[in-house]
């Protein structure tokens, strides 16, 4: 598979695209004041202590206070005790980090077949989901935590409550593992994970992982063991990344060394500076995409902006291995950097709420609050054999599709695949498998269970940052997002009572003036005029109808221009 980054720059918006063989795989996206805070180290303050939650709200001087679970704290030894990364300690986060990050080889376990009802994981989905291009410090949480994670864990010693551990007004040092989404504020962690080139250190373990992408073990074996014999003698834990296979032992001690020196100028910036502070930031989108992203398989990094350009050269020349410096390549076109290689295209597929497949079925995404779900249909595709046979390659091919969508658009959370009733058990785990091998090429932490009779499939993705929707597109103003718009009839009927309460209110209403969106106004003129007459006659009132295209179009002002007298004559006219 071939793969490229681009990477299109301007004074509004930073766009990161991965491209595997000509097609969009990934975009990530940052606008000028909206840089992302993931892998950013706070020093923050403690603000409430919720027990019924085993959870803190943190202060780390954003505008919204952080959330931290019981599980996500480490704490840290008194002076005058020694340090313990005891096993059942560092290991507990060390696999529960290398779960999340795909980076470090998994404990053995064999796969048990499910029963054919659904329940289940598949096989090389969960597990085997490889995050070697994402920030680690967004591998510290997931969005399908399970409580049992708090108190147990492998039959180690349950944690301490969180009232134990945790005061108010007391202070910690945090590193934001997930972005604030929408009304949520950022998740946090005490587990710090500071991403090399070639290794992730971990101050609060003691693990050390080899990522499961690097296959062969006479490499394994020996990187394990130049990162075991020289890791830090005050502890700390590694994660060997895919991008360190082949490397030699100089240059990850180099690695190694740069992540001490990191760690070490932290909590020295910890100790001097008073909460909420911010103590470490991570790279900007540019920088990040390339540490993350420029994998050995990566054949070129194609830059539109001069600036950005020179830094990746400075950051790959003195990071990473000056040789990787040819494959950067520096574009200077007037036309799009997008267009060129065709990617605008897909950025825009990747908003459409209906995606076509080559046979011509296609899928529909709709997002919700709670979940989000893919409809499957044949569409346009008729099949030249049997109905099972069609159903069947739709399916397939929209396994294969909608994957990669999910990937595209970032979508997270609880997902529902609602595919095409098939009748054969054969043929459900054929779309099994499929669905299998496509989340293989995602990098986030995805579960899914196994297809029901019903040809539902249900699956949670890990959820870091706002999807592709949410960064691009801002709700409508008209239909407040809701996708949907009252009808004309319905606006015209709730303008008429909004009369009759405006007459109710006042009691001595002679005239009114009601201003209209034109649609709403020739409405009430023309098919509703009946309304309208009706609501004079029963009220006794004029009613003025005056269009304004200033106005929305469910908006509209009622003014009295007239009341009545004493003897219930009306007064002299005049706006109240």
């Amino acid at each position: 598979m071939r793969k490229q980054i681009v990477v299109n720059s301007s004074a509004i918006e930073t766009r990161v695209a991965l491209v595997e063989d000509n097609a969009l795989a990934e975009l990530h996206l940052e606008g000028v004041g909206d840089r992302s805070i993931v892998g950013h180290v706070f020093k923050g303050k403690v603000l409430r202590v919720l027990p019924g939650m085993q959870a803190a709200f943190i202060d780390i001087g954003l505008g919204k206070a952080a959330f931290m679970h019981v599980s996500d704290f480490w704490n840290p030894p008194h002076e005058d005790e020694p340090a313990d990364f005891s096993d059942d300690q560092g290991l507990e986060h060390g696999d529960t980090l290398a779960a999340y990050a795909g980076e470090a080889e998994p404990p053995d376990a064999p796969y048990a077949e499910p029963p054919e009802d659904g329940a289940g994981t598949l096989p090389g989905t969960a597990d085997a989901a490889e995050a070697d291009g994402s920030s680690p410090a967004e591998t510290a949480e997931t969005d399908d935590f399970s409580p049992a994670e708090a108190t147990e864990a492998d039959g180690a010693p349950a944690k301490p409550p969180i009232e134990e551990v945790l005061s108010k007004g007391q202070e910690v040092l945090v590193q934001v593992s997930k972005e604030p989404i929408g009304t949520k504020g950022a998740r946090i962690t005490s587990h710090i994970s500071l991403p090399g080139r070639f290794v992730v250190y971990t101050p609060t373990t003691e693990h050390v992982g080899v990522s499961r992408r690097i296959e062969d073990e006479r490499e394994r074996k020996r990187l394990r063991e130049i990162v075991e014999s020289s890791r830090r003698k005050d502890g700390g834990g590694y994660i060997v990344r895919t991008a360190c296979e082949g490397v030699s032992k100089l240059e990850i001690l180099a690695d190694m060394r740069f992540l001490g020196r990191l760690w070490r100028n932290i909590l020295e910036k910890n100790a001097a500076s008073p909460a909420p502070s911010l103590l470490h930031e991570d790279l900007d989108l540019v920088l990040r995409s390339i540490r993350d992203l420029f994998t050995s398989d990566v054949d070129r990094i194609t830059v539109d902006r001069p600036a950005d350009y020179e830094r990746i050269i400075e950051f790959i020349d003195g990071v990473l291995q000056p040789k990787l410096k040819s494959r950067v390549v520096r574009y200077e076109d007037i036309e799009p950097i997008f267009d060129r290689f065709g990617l605008e295209t897909q950025v825009r597929r990747g908003l459409e709420r209906r995606v076509w497949l080559k046979s011509g079925g296609y899928l529909v995404f709709d997002q919700t609050e709670a979940l989000t779900t893919i409809d499957v249909n044949t569409g346009r595709f008729v099949g030249k054999s049997t109905h099972e046979e069609t159903v069947l390659k739709t399916n397939l091919e929209a396994a294969r599709v909608g994957i990669d969508q999910l990937r595209l658009r970032n979508i997270g959370g609880i997902i529902i695949i609602d595919f095409i009733d098939m009748e054969k058990a054969a043929n459900r785990k054929k779309v099994s498998e499929a669905l299998a091998e496509a989340v293989r090429r995602d990098k986030a932490r995805t579960n899914i269970l196994r297809i029901s009779e019903l040809g539902l499939v249900q699956m949670t993705r890990k959820r870091t940052r706002d999807n592709l929707r949410q960064l691009i597109t801002s709700p409508c103003p008209t239909c407040a997002g809701e996708g949907r718009l009252r009808s004309v009839e319905s606006l015209a009927a709730q303008v008429l009572r909004d009369v009759r309460r405006h007459v109710a209110a006042a009691g001595n209403v002679a005239g009114l003036r009601v201003k209209l969106p034109p649609e709403l106004g020739e409405a009430l003129r023309r098919p509703f005029r009946k309304g309208v007459a009706e609501a004079r006659r029963d009220l006794g009132v004029s009613i003025d109808l005056r269009s304004d295209r200033s106005l929305s179009r469910a908006e509209w002002h009622i003014e009295i221009i007239a009341t009545r007298g004493i003897e219930g004559e009306p007064a002299a006219e005049g706006e109240s």
